[in-house]
């Protein structure tokens, strides 16, 4: 896929996010939007390149537009890792500067990166060496003590000055002591502004504002207040269907919207040839469980897809239940709301 498509679909990403967003993750999602970008796990490239875990790069030709998000602090490391992700097809190669994870600070990358600027433009350039497609950033606005407003510029002018032309700004500083993983998606305040003041200092980076956005009105509000793309993590996981189902049109002018019922239907033949090949059921529905947030019938539809997809033996019938709930419960709500 071309660096100008990729570009398009980053109008609207799905965040990368550890145990979360896998190869079934990403297949049900592109399921509800076209267009839409996502993103890997983040794969660090250790396990790549000494480990040989080449299986963390295992994804569907369904996924694309789809890019691998890397961490790691070594150039040379890094951009062999690139090399592997460019070889097994991913769209776009990112790299991880916004992770506060203690895992990630004792490897000496992530979040903590953005102490060293330099050492990330080192890094970029390697993978940038190493890869034909397009190796973009994804950072925070600053870490523990430091002023956000001088160190995002410098850090930026660093990534242009690298080369980048993309980058995903998470509006909130990352607490690397004292504040835990989840925390710290919470607690740092988030600084919108300084992300928009951003775009105005650098005008030719294609920026995408992270962090804090749970809606899809609130993604157009950014873009129509002149970001050039949102990503969403955790709305887009817990209520899929809220924000990818009617994003094609929203979002980028074309295609019509989906359902969740559709997107179940298609997802069978899919966990089908999932199962056929040895896996559980589990391990796809885990991911669906958001499907009908909000909806008539979603507690019903959670809990019969977490009481029976760990059976031994559990397949699409089991789905198709939990679907058929989902119908006569929305039946009950139209009568009740008809008296």
């Amino acid at each position: 896929m071309g660096k100008a498509m990729v570009s398009r679909a980053a109008r609207l990403s799905v965040a990368p996010m550890m145990d979360w967003t896998d190869t079934h993750c990403r297949t049900l999602h592109r399921l509800m939007s076209r267009h839409t970008l996502l993103y890997t796990e983040m794969v660090t490239s250790p396990a790549l390149v000494r480990g040989h875990a080449l299986h963390l790069l295992d994804h569907n030709p369904s996924e694309h537009p789809v890019a691998l998000q890397l961490g790691g602090s070594d150039p040379a490391e890094l951009a062999e890792a690139a090399r592997l992700g460019a070889q097994a097809g991913y769209d776009e190669i990112n790299l991880n500067v916004g992770c506060p994870s203690d895992r990630v600070q004792s490897g000496a990358f992530g979040a903590v990166l953005m102490k060293d600027p330099a050492l990330v433009a080192k890094c970029v350039n390697a993978m940038q060496r190493a890869v034909d497609v397009e190796v973009t950033v994804k950072c925070r606005i600053g870490v523990d003590d430091q002023n956000a407003e001088e160190v995002l510029p410098e850090f930026l002018s660093r990534m242009v000055g690298a080369g980048i032309e993309r980058m995903t700004i998470h509006a909130r500083k990352a607490w690397l002591n004292g504040l835990s993983p989840k925390e710290n998606r919470d607690i740092p305040p988030l600084d919108y502004p300084l992300v928009h003041r951003m775009k105005e200092l650098f005008p030719n980076l294609h920026i995408s504002l992270n962090g804090g956005i749970t809606t899809l009105e609130a993604a157009e509000a950014a873009l129509d207040g002149g970001m050039d793309g949102v990503m969403i993590g955790r709305a887009a996981y817990h209520q899929p269907a809220e924000i990818l189902c009617q994003a094609d049109r929203r979002i980028f002018g074309e295609g019509e919207d989906t359902s969740a019922e559709d997107v179940v239907l298609a997802m069978l033949p899919y966990i089908e040839a999932h199962l056929d090949k040895g896996g559980k059921l589990q391990q796809v529905t885990r991911h669906m469980m958001g499907l009908f947030a909000g909806r008539p019938g979603a507690r019903i539809w959670r809990r019969i897809l977490s009481e029976g997809a760990h059976v031994e033996g559990a397949g699409t019938a089991l789905v198709k239940e939990a679907l058929d709930q989902i119908a006569h419960q929305s039946a009950l709500a139209s009568e009740a709301r008809a008296v």
